[in-house]
């Protein structure tokens, strides 16, 4: 394929393109799931395919095939010449990318151990212990346990000369448990994150060091005890938040604002645009002057992690918020130049079949010192939150409201009596303005995040967010609503 795919790209310079570029991907997926003791969902799943992408008379054509033959390269490459010709004529026109040097290199994630080679009777040994685990508490009526596994194989090649394979892995999994009384009231509870759990750019060793079972009793306790916990109350208080929940809270009020597409406007029509307009680049107070945030494709293990992103442009660290100054964007080499600016390569597709869109990286809120009880100790009153139940945020990313499925009421510097059905709102550059204190490295992790959705047809991007607990000087807190 490789050899076609160069051969397409020699071609379609001949016939005067801007610019091509072609990926091959095979893809692999595993799912395990399984509730209350059996399994619900085991599926392994593989895609193979190349896509081809053509810049002509400052337009756009993509097209793509499951069929691997010179034939097949042939016809998708005059397809995707074909497009980008007829998108010129209405109005497509105008694209300029960043000039880049061609690259011809390979790059491998790390891992110890290959989740598609451990055998499957230990997964479900581990998932049928997890639901055992959680099952052990009277009341819990539903334990989940699951795991996925992902590896991607991919070939680039361009008509800037750039030659590119990545093999990257990645593994994960979480538990869950949901109790109910009698009155049909549920509570649920999860480890070591809500909806489906933690996932890094590793082997199944990451897995492993999640020791999801050796946490099954302690969530299943925790479940029900929620059931008879005070509902937490309505006032303006101090807030912390575990990093479970701010992993959340930065995905969606820090990571999309800042894809350079959405502040153009073409995301609009699907996920919405973005308060942090261009004109606010450099000058717009975001946050507090602790609040450091960094775009990093190049932190070991996270799930937004690569060699180069699918226009051969390598990973990157971007500072995105630098003392609470608003500093940079996520963009590509289209949308870079508008703002004087190359690709900070952050260009995904989600498959062979699906055009490149701008998508986060690991977008990290960097450490500040301490550690969480330190951070409770500190704080006289207030409430403490963590793991996410539902979101809801508007479409330039600025009025959310959080719930999630625990609190604890903190008094005197002390962690007090659990809380149910918390949720809490805020202005997003009001909200980071009053970010007062940020735990620190010994508290600091990587959650993975397997399903960020965007674009039309939609795509799901493997993300990242390196964040340690943080506290949020007097906003909105209520309980159920």
């Amino acid at each position: 394929m490789k050899d076609l795919l160069k051969q397409a790209m020699d071609e379609l310079k001949r016939q005067g393109v801007d610019y091509a570029d072609a990926r091959r991907v095979i893809g692999t997926s595993e799912i395990l799931v399984m509730k209350n003791g059996k399994l619900e969902t085991a599926s392994v799943m593989e895609s193979r395919g190349f896509g081809i992408r053509v810049l002509a008379g400052g337009a756009w054509g993509f097209s793509s095939s499951s069929l691997q033959t010179a034939e097949a390269v042939r016809e998708v490459a005059a397809q995707a010449l074909a497009i980008a010709k007829a998108s010129a004529t209405v109005g497509g026109g105008g694209v300029v990318l960043d000039e880049r040097d061609a690259v011809i290199d390979r790059y491998e994630s790390g891992f110890d151990e290959d989740p598609f080679e451990v055998q499957l009777s230990d997964k479900l040994s581990i998932l049928a212990e997890c639901c055992a685990g959680m099952s052990r508490t009277d009341g819990v009526k539903l334990s989940t346990a699951s795991m996925m596994s992902f590896k991607n194989d991919k070939l680039f090649v361009s008509t800037d000369g750039s030659e590119i394979e990545q093999f990257i892995v990645e593994t994960g999994g979480g538990i869950a448990a949901t109790a109910m009384n009698d009155a049909g009231e549920r509570q649920t509870r999860s480890y070591p994150a809500s909806f489906r759990g933690d996932y890094a750019t590793r082997g199944f060793e990451f897995t492993r060091s999640l020791d999801l079972a050796g946490h099954a009793d302690q969530v299943g306790a925790e479940a029900l005890e929620l059931l008879n916990a005070d509902e937490c109350p309505a006032v303006h208080t101090d807030l912390i938040i575990g990093g479970t929940q701010l992993a959340l809270q930065v995905h969606e009020s820090c990571g999309h604002p800042i894809e350079l597409d959405r502040v153009f406007g073409t995301e609009a029509s699907y996920a919405g645009t973005s308060f942090l307009t261009t004109d606010k680049l450099g000058s717009f107070q975001y946050g507090s002057d602790i609040v450091n945030i960094v775009a990093d494709a190049t932190c070991e293990g996270g799930l937004g992690s690569f060699g180069y992103d699918d226009e051969g442009v390598p990973a990157q660290r971007t500072e995105i918020v630098t003392e609470g100054l608003f500093t940079g964007y996520l963009s590509s080499r289209e949308s870079a130049p508008k703002i004087g600016q190359k690709s900070s390569g952050t260009m995904r597709a989600d498959g062979w079949n699906r055009i490149p869109l701008v998508r986060m990286t690991n977008i990290n809120l960097l450490p500040g010192a301490g550690t969480l009880e330190d951070l409770i100790a500190d704080t006289d009153d207030g409430i403490f939150v963590d793991s996410n139940k539902s979101w809801s945020i508007d479409q330039r990313r600025i009025n959310f409201q959080f719930g999630c499925e625990i609190a604890w009421e903190i008094k005197n510097g002390k962690r007090t009596r659990m809380l149910k059905n918390p949720v809490y709102t805020g202005i997003t550059p009001e909200f980071w303005g009053g970010c007062d204190a940020i735990c620190g490295e010994e508290e600091w992790h990587i959650f993975g995040i397997p399903s960020c959705g965007k674009g039309e047809p939609g795509q799901t991007a493997h993300v990242g967010h390196g964040v340690a607990p943080a506290r949020f000087k007097n906003v909105e807190v209520g309980g159920k609503r």
